[in-house]
């Protein structure tokens, strides 16, 4: 044992287990699976060029001295980006809480009710500070929510819109920058035509469909918006609003003046910058567009028994069921920043947001009649916390830079030659007093401010003030102490099952360990709270490990040109694929408009290739779940030469590596298209082959799958994608620190970097296990499949197995047949698994009716072996069934799961005993998870969608 090695921690699987492990699958040596597994002509021949692993105690030293390199001046840049205090209380119990940051995307209701109440919070703080009545619980960015906020519109035309083909979107120039660079990239495959013009100038032509706006604009202006939104309606034309969420505890809600859609970033509640992210972005919107907004909605339903319980709602909607007909491919979003968000604005309720809203506006008042008093002009009158300041005659942007870097304070210096500030929560009135030195003394001058603060100063017109109410809902008027609010968090955090509790089994998910090492540097302030649009001499730490990473991920994917913009797999997906789209378009290449697919493709691949203007061309799985090269070869042949790319999974959603996946590659290259490698299953790769060796020209990389970002309940995410060098040149692109921007411009993320924040769990991921670390990370995630495959081969079966009759890193249990057998199903094991304390693999995916399992290479052999007799024991229960022992309807397993208050009832209604109900196995008796609610009814909150407190017409229990 080295206790200086982190492989030790990082991988369950010891020495002393492998030798059974591999009697049990009937193999001499690791090596011998690895061979029969992974096809010998796409193997690597050598280590991966990484460098050597560090100990936890040098990844600590190295972090600090990267952090150390960064400068973390006082930040007024704005911009979509504002210096916030994050609670401690929410820091600690949230942020660095495994219970939160471990937990999956909430589809299993019964086990998710903690997360989902905190979503719900969310909902409804966006609701309610936006003043329309739908909202989804967090989108990737404010750029991001402004091209899906178009999509929407679009897909929302009126009959005689969509009949006339209005196809243009009008877009006020006064939006930040990086929203309409976002917005031209997403829109331009849709064949959307994006008109970006001064809002005064406006149009309404049949041809247009929608208007975009900005409220407070991008020069910090407040504008009365209202006579253009209403000369819209009456056009026939709707309207979206990005809106600065903490200004609309001031100022009257978009919703109020008739805006169809809201939409922007809730980072300046409780998310620090984190250089660009991640942060939750936001959309809000009319009611009757339930069914096109993009992401995940909660709802409040009930369970069987009657009693109220979250669930996510309206999942029709989404990419994995509606594919390539989705409206959005949104899958990974940002819930642990918008829980964050969500347990902010509750920790300071109504009154507590107002005094912060009301002291920065006071501050930004303050500073502009002082700035006035040194005889600078102060451009808009109307403002929440932005200023724009005219610099006179004889000052310059230069002059005013270098005292203030001196000061340790970054403005933003516009195109036009003046200076914008964006006054934040952390300002303080000695703040205030710098900001007036620089000016005073690049004017030669000396202010007299003697820093008093009014804290009630209100300079914006009274016109533009809110009047009505928000957050009355008890849970935000209710736990301001930090006693009671971490007794509220920890109420919440019982009803979830994460990684802290047990395996988390989700096949394509790879809910491996997040190690404490890897996630300490979230909390770091010199990096999480960099503006991203700092000067790079100001992060030079931040870069250089950005920078590392990007080499490191060129590496190990054999893909050497690489983009960390995309900040989450689905995002990486839509990059990967406007990068090949940028390359024919460059080329005159037209006619190339198919994508080749499997049919087990991932469930965001068509709707990607959608979203990206192309038309999904579907191949055939056989009988062993390979791609039907019959099928394959006369679909290339019939479509050659209009052949875009081609998406695929390798090792393939079926959990096998495909013998002719080389043959695949070549004859898409062949026909003049691109491999994209969708690189969800690369935890089955790393060390052991890579996509570029394969043949694939871009993939992208979940890295928090593979590379270790925690799920977070479902975000952050983080989806780069690397390239060849012949694609290279057609990578996403960001506008620099002057503003300027690349004519071929792929911007797909609002930040230059993405979701960079978290990209440093990465960075330490790979530090910590090196290149032999890695593979042998590979190496056991495909001894623990198979290993799991041997216990059930026999009772439910494998579904497909590949050449030599092995799974790779995963393996998906067949259960389809049960239902005629016994009447169970595989949603009644995965809610029967619930009272054992484990949270249920994917369920009927990719495959209707069966379970898919991936163990990853963190569990040790004890808790497979505890998950495997689980499983086993639920088939015994599944027989008594079959065998007529227990009730068709009255068992254990369409009961499942069996609830608290149920077990604890005074009266017991059902044929079999408590003790069968809630303590089938004896390790239960000393580590009991309790389920709080009964199974959730799937139908209720799609047919009476209650998505916030103010929709409620349910109380929830404990609010």
């Amino acid at each position: 044992m080295d206790t200086n090695n982190f492989a030790f921690r990082h991988i369950g699987i010891g020495e002393k287990d492998i030798p059974s492990m591999l009697e049990a699958i009937q193999v001499q040596s690791l090596d011998e699976l690895i061979e029969k597994t992974i096809p010998g002509n796409i193997r690597l021949k050598s280590l991966l060029d990484l460098p050597a692993p560090m100990t936890e105690r040098e990844l600590g030293e190295h972090i600090a001295d990267l952090a150390s390199k960064n400068e973390v001046f006082t930040s007024y840049i704005g911009r979509g980006w504002y210096d916030t205090v994050v609670p401690p209380v929410v820091q600690r119990n949230i942020l660095e809480n495994p219970v939160w940051y471990t937990s999956y995307t909430p589809y299993q209701a019964e086990v998710s009710q903690g997360r989902l109440e905190a979503l719900f919070n969310f909902q409804t703080v966006i609701s309610d500070l936006t003043g329309l009545p739908l909202s989804n619980c967090s989108l990737l960015d404010e750029a991001t929510a402004g091209a899906e906020a178009v999509l929407l519109l679009q897909n929302e035309r009126s009959r005689p819109k969509a009949k006339a083909g209005a196809n243009k979107v009008l877009v006020d120039k006064n939006i930040f920058d990086s929203t309409i660079d976002v917005i031209r990239t997403r829109a331009l495959p849709q064949g959307i035509e994006v008109v970006v013009d001064d809002y005064t100038n406006f149009e309404f032509a049949e041809d247009v469909f929608g208007v975009i706006l900005q409220y407070p604009n991008a020069r910090g202006e407040v504008i009365d918006y209202s006579a253009l939104v209403s000369k819209a309606h009456e056009a026939d034309v709707k309207v979206a609003v990005a809106a600065d969420l903490m200004s609309l505890v001031m100022l009257t809600p978009p919703g109020e003046w008739g805006a169809d859609v809201v939409f922007g970033t809730a980072q300046r509640f409780g998310t620090p910058m984190y250089f660009g992210g991640p942060s939750a972005g936001y959309m809000s919107c009319r009611m009757e567009y339930k069914r096109t907004i993009p992401g995940r909605i909660i709802g409040l339903s009930k369970d069987r028994n009657g009693r109220p319980a979250y669930r996510l709602a309206l999942q029709t909607r989404e990419q994995h069921i509606k594919r390539e007909r989705a409206t959005s491919n949104i899958c990974t979003a940002q819930a642990l920043l918008a829980t964050m968000s969500g347990f902010y604005a509750a920790y300071h309720g109504p009154e507590g947001l107002k005094q912060i809203a009301r002291r920065i506006h006071s501050l930004a008042s303050v500073a502009a009649e002082e700035l006035k008093k040194l005889g600078l002009k102060i451009r808009y009158a109307n403002f929440f916390d932005t200023l724009f300041v005219e610099l006179p005659e004889g000052v310059s942007q230069a002059d005013i830079r270098q005292i203030a870097e001196d000061c340790r304070v970054n403005f933003y210096y516009t195109p036009c030659g003046n200076v914008m500030m964006s006054i934040d929560e952390t300002t303080l009135s000695g703040d205030i007093g710098v900001i007036l030195y620089i000016f005073a003394s690049a004017l030669g001058k000396e202010s007299t401010f003697n820093g008093g603060i009014d804290e009630t100063v209100v300079s914006v017109d009274k016109q533009f003030l809110r009047k009505s109410g928000f957050l009355t809902n008890d849970v935000f008027n209710r736990y301001h102490t930090e006693t009671e609010m971490m007794r509220y968090m920890k109420r919440l955090e019982r009803k979830d099952i994460s990684l802290t509790h047990s395996m988390i089994s989700l096949g394509s998910c790879t809910m491996k360990l997040n190690a404490a090492s890897e996630v300490i540097p979230l909390s770091n302030p010199a990096f999480c709270n960099i503006h991203p649009y700092a000067p790079k001499d100001q992060v030079e730490g931040t870069m250089e490990m950005l920078e590392n990473l990007m080499k490191y991920l060129g590496v190990i994917t054999g893909l050497p040109a690489v983009s960390l913009q995309p900040n989450s797999g689905a995002a990486g997906e839509y990059a990967g694929l406007r990068t090949i789209r940028a390359y024919h378009d460059a080329r005159g290449n037209t006619e190339r408009t198919k994508v080749i697919l499997p049919a087990s493709a991932h469930g965001t691949n068509p709707a990607s290739a959608a979203q990206c203007g192309y038309e999904p061309v579907i191949v055939k799985s056989d009988e062993n779940g390979n791609v039907d090269i019959n099928d394959f070869m006369s679909k290339t042949e019939e479509y050659k030469n209009q052949i875009a790319a081609m998406m695929i999974t390798y090792p393939s959603t079926h959990g096998i590596f495909e013998t002719n996946i080389l043959d695949l590659c070549k004859r898409i290259h062949e026909c003049g298209g691109f491999v994209y490698m969708d690189g969800a299953n690369m935890n089955a790769q790393v060390g052991l082959t890579n996509p570029g060796f394969i043949g694939a020209d871009v993939c992208h990389l979940n890295l928090h799958k593979t590379f270790a970002i925690p799920h977070g309940g479902g975000g952050p995410g983080s989806g780069p994608i690397c390239a060849t060098e012949e694609l290279a040149p057609y990578m996403p692109t960001h506008r620099n620190w002057e503003g300027e921007l690349p004519d071929d411009h792929n911007v797909v993320a609002a930040s230059p970097y993405g979701s960079a924040g978290v990209d440093v769990v990465s960075y330490a991921y790979i530090r910590l296990l090196g290149a032999e670390g890695l593979m042998q990370a590979t190496k056991i995630a495909i001894l623990n499949a198979n290993y799991m495959m041997s216990k059930f081969k026999d009772t439910y079966g494998i579904v497909y197995t590949g050449a030599t009759g092995r799974v790779g890193h995963e393996l998906i249990l067949d259960c389809r047949y049960l239902k005629d057998r016994s009447g169970v199903d595989e949603n009644d094991i995965s809610k029967r698994l619930m009272d054992y304390g484990y949270h249920a693999p994917t369920l009927s995916f990719p495959v209707h009716g069966t379970l898919m399992i991936e163990p990853t290479e963190s569990e040790s052999k004890e808790e497979l072996d505890r998950f495997c007799d689980v499983m086993l024991k639920i088939w015994d229960e599944i027989q008594e069934v079959k065998e007529g022992k227990a009730d068709k309807e009255d068992n254990v397993l369409k009961n499942a799961p069996h609830p608290q208050y149920e077990v604890a009832a005074d009266e017991w209604s059902h044929s079999y005993p408590r003790s069968k109900a809630a303590f089938p196995m004896g390790f239960l008796n000393d580590n009991k998870f309790w389920i709080n609610v009964a199974r959730v009814d799937n139908g209720y909150g799609d047919r009476n969608l209650v998505p916030t407190y103010t929709c409620c017409t349910i109380t929830p229990s404990e609010n």
